[in-house]
């Protein structure tokens, strides 16, 4: 028979945390239990077992009702299975592992006392009823760090109005709102501490290494080395302030900044997929051949499922006989009962739910849930077969095979759950020494700033709350007194569609003038930022948190009108996405920046139906930074087609943006002023219509038109004449020749065609009588011309 005996850090864990919900029990208390922080397997879950026994025999207590909350299935199941079994140790009987919602109220219904009901997190999302009312109900949470401290409120906006969601922990508090509440984590962030309470113990990562409880955790880096170019990084900071010439806002450029600085790090490229799993395989079996590790289980982990498909094959590719079935692993005896506990099954497998647009392969591959609980059976047992496991999400948290001691990662993976990540590895087991990690992507700096953080027994640790709610309060003040004139009352009041026109009358507000629009572009970013630490917090009340909503959700209708002005925030990330790919240096394994591709619905500007429709638009801002960042996208998508004709229409665009900006205070809603800028952005819509249009009069084709508006330009920039007829027929020419240049697919690139080219325009120059002007500079025009009108023709834009 199996003996458990209670650690000193479970028994301290235990004692301090009764004593604490003692203290902050409702209804006299705030209902804040406090929060445990433990290191990553350091028996959590045993810590429960205690603390719950201690409130059960309890004569403070009366017998409670305890209510177990995780926020995954898997979890459900391992605190059920201990629980179940300790039923006498506890004190009670029914121990219960809730189906649904429904069959919790239906536990505690004329229920007073007693019960320990296990349950996940997002069973409160079935109906919001109160399920009882009763203040001897006490809530333990395990992994207190995510779902469970979601609070807050959410605001969408759609086409039917304004729709308004809370998170899972909401719904919870609501339906046990005299309940008092425990957290338990291994990572706390500032939010754990705000729904839970303070920390009222902590068992750190060193002291847990220090007892021996768990291992230490090595670090073993492989990714690639990979440089930026510093000439490359001055040519990006350079294309950003050319944006800014061309229009684009400073919010923009500092969201293209923000997402190529978070970029998707490693993701599936073909070459690089391929490199990955030779380096794998070979460090593999390197540390199986040299007995480095106890039996040879190792877990991968790949940022998302399709590059883990793709790894999966190359892995194969590399050592089909891995996808061989065996019964067991080579060389293994087992047992009678052995035979009937391991199952026959591949060295390789991926642990990840079905998707119904997976290849049927892979589908096939995958299984239902019972064979994933059978391949969870089956990686916990040394013997089996399976040895490698490949993973995306499922098994980074709460999963414990002991004899587990390499884990390799392949995905980014930020702070607290980094640090459930790799204590995949750091648990105890005869022969362990310690848990392998190895990075292919390069989060050591990441690990290291985990591991100091969670290594502190302090709660100081962690950041101020206080301040982030001044903050928050301080912004709030500064958008009201901004927003003082304007009646925000249909948005706490009225009905859906209501508030959503209030919310557009709001961003009309909001972009009044140039310099109001990004000051209260600033101070939201502020405000959310500070409201995204202490959102948990009771220190805001229902108006405050519906005002934060309002403010947000006005920031967001400003942003989709202004993130098409020239260029747009989705165009920067290409472009800089693509200069960035030209920057990198790899040996090896090579890392990758990439970026979600823009699949927005296109339009055609020009079409008079389209038109019509913004025409109809009766807010006159809206209707503006619309037909801005139209117009914008129209230009850019000309100058691909003829430079100096787009560079024209770009400079006469801004030119109209700044006059429209620096319109005097006492115009800002004069809709005269307004109705005039419309009008001249319709004209320049009207006259870039008539200019694409305009080679079909002139009798020449596109790529024609572009080197005639060069040769006309040098006309009017040197001052000389030059006939018309003659005009047409050398651009004709011009076209003859750079085409007899670019049938070579690398013309742009080659010196030696370069050259041949100039030589050929200059002769043809002469030949027509074009006066001898700066020839560098026309060939320099002609050439930039040719190149980026096949580049953009090649690429069917």
């Amino acid at each position: 028979e199996e003996k458990i005996l209670c650690r000193y850090p479970q028994y301290y864990a235990a004692t301090k945390l009764y004593r604490n919900i003692k203290a902050h029990r409702r209804p006299d208390g705030d209902g804040k239990g406090g929060t445990y922080f433990g290191a990553t397997g350091s028996g959590k879950s045993f810590t429960m077992l205690f603390l719950t026994r201690l409130l059960m025999k309890s004569v403070d207590f009366a017998s409670p009702t305890i209510v177990l909350i995780t926020d995954r299935t898997d979890l459900d199941d391992q605190l059920s299975s201990l629980f179940v079994a300790g039923k006498g140790y506890i004190g009670d009987e029914m121990v219960v592992s809730v189906e649904s919602r429904e069959h919790l109220r239906q536990l505690l219904k004329g229920r007073n006392s007693g019960g320990v009901f296990l349950t996940t997190i997002h069973k409160f999302t079935e109906d919001t009823e109160l399920l009882t009312n009763r203040n001897n109900v006490i809530c333990i949470s395990d992994e207190a760090h995510r779902s469970q401290i979601n609070l807050d409120q959410k605001v969408r906006i759609t086409e039917k109005g304004v729709k308004r969601t809370f998170g899972f922990a909401k719904y919870l508090h609501d339906s046990l709102p005299n309940a008092t509440y425990v957290g338990f984590t291994g990572t706390p962030i500032d939010a754990t501490l705000d729904v839970f309470g303070q920390v009222v113990d902590a068992y750190t990562i060193t002291e847990s290494v220090a007892d021996e409880i768990t291992v230490r955790i090595v670090y073993e880096g492989r990714a690639a080395k990979v440089l930026l170019d510093n000439a490359k990084l001055k040519e990006i900071e350079e294309y950003y302030a050319k944006c800014a010439e061309e229009g684009a806002s400073e919010y923009q450029i500092e969201e293209s900044k923000k997402a190529n600085a978070q970029m998707n790090m490693i993701l599936g490229d073909p070459d690089r997929i391929k490199a990955l799993a030779d380096d794998f395989v070979k460090h593999y079996e390197k540390r199986v051949n040299e007995g480095a590790t106890v039996t040879g289980k190792a877990m991968f982990v790949s940022s998302s499922r399709i590059i883990a498909w793709d790894f999966y094959r190359a892995v194969i590719a590399l050592r089909p006989e891995w996808a061989e079935i065996k019964v067991c692993e080579e060389g293994a005896e087992l047992s009678e009962r052995e035979k009937k506990e391991i199952k026959p099954m591949e060295r390789i497998k991926m642990i990840m739910t079905r998707g119904k647009d997976d290849p049927k392969e892979m589908y096939d591959l995958l299984g239902i849930k019972d064979y994933r609980k059978e391949l969870d059976r089956q990686f916990k047992n040394g013997k089996s077969n399976f040895k490698i496991a490949i993973v995306v999400d499922m098994w980074l948290t709460g999963f414990d095979v002991p004899f587990l001691d390499t884990i390799y990662i392949d995905k980014p993976i930020r702070r607290h759950n980094l640090i459930q990540t790799i204590s995949r590895v750091n648990r105890r087991f005869e022969g362990k020494e310690k848990g392998l990690v190895v990075d292919y992507i390069g989060i050591k700096s990441q690990m290291n700033q985990a591991l100091a953080q969670y290594s502190k027994t302090d709660s100081s640790n962690f950041e101020e709350i206080e301040q982030s709610i001044v903050v928050v309060k301080d912004h709030l003040d500064l958008l009201a007194k901004m927003f003082h004139k304007f009646d925000k009352t249909p948005y706490s009041s009225g009905s859906p569609l209501e508030q959503l026109h209030c919310l557009n009358m709001a961003a009309e507000f909001a972009m009044l003038t140039d310099k109001q629009e990004k000051r209260f572009m600033y101070l939201v970013k502020r405000l959310k930022a500070a409201y995204d630490i202490c959102c948990g917090s009771d220190a805001f009340s229902r108006e405050e948190r519906d005002h934060i909503h309002f403010y947000l959700a006005v920031r967001s209708i400003v942003f989709k009108l202004t993130r098409g002005n020239a260029p747009d925030t989705a165009r920067m990330n290409a472009k800089v996405r693509e200069m960035i790919r030209e920057a990198l240096k790899s040996d090896g394994v090579e890392e990758i920046f990439k970026m979600g591709e823009d699949g927005g619905r296109e339009y055609d500007l020009f079409d008079e139906d389209y038109l019509a429709k913004i025409e109809k638009i009766k807010l006159p801002n809206t209707k503006i930074k619309i037909l801005q960042q139209l117009l914008a996208r129209a230009i850019d998508d000309f100058k691909k087609i003829n430079k100096i004709k787009g560079i024209d229409f770009a400079k006469k665009f801004k030119a109209l943006v700044e006059r429209y900006n620096e319109r005097k205070e006492q115009n800002v809603l004069v809709s005269e002023v307004l109705e005039e800028f419309t009008d001249e952005i319709f004209d320049l819509i009207g006259a870039l219509k008539k200019e694409k249009e305009s080679f079909a009069d002139l009798g020449i084709d596109l790529e024609e038109k572009a080197f005639y508006d060069i040769l006309k330009a040098l006309t009017h920039k040197y001052d000389f004449e030059y006939p018309e007829d003659k005009l047409l027929h050398l651009a004709k020419e011009v076209k003859t020749v750079v085409n007899d240049k670019a049938r070579y697919t690398d013309w742009s690139q080659r010196d030696d065609i370069q050259a041949e080219l100039k030589a050929d325009l200059i002769i043809l120059l002469a030949e027509n009588g074009y006066p001898p002007v700066d020839r560098d500079e026309v060939y320099k025009e002609i050439f930039e011309q040719a190149e980026n009108f096949k580049r953009f023709q090649s690429t069917g834009v």
